[in-house]
């Protein structure tokens, strides 16, 4: 038995368009997961993997 069987399908995340630089680093973005706030930085993937708190156990 497939142990994802039952699972309902996760639909796919909503983005939002625009022109932002990450804060850090300057890379353009594209897109976001979240309508950013105008005084809140904004990082791309990279920057925010090594600004984020390791999680226990990963």
């Amino acid at each position: 038995m497939d142990r994802f069987e039952d699972r309902p399908e996760i639909p796919p995340r909503e983005t939002v368009k625009g022109n932002w630089s990450c804060s850090e680093c300057g890379t353009e973005i594209t897109e976001l997961p979240f309508q950013p706030s105008p005084d809140r930085p904004i990082y791309c993937k990279d920057c925010w993997s090594k600004r984020r708190k390791p999680r226990f156990g990963r």
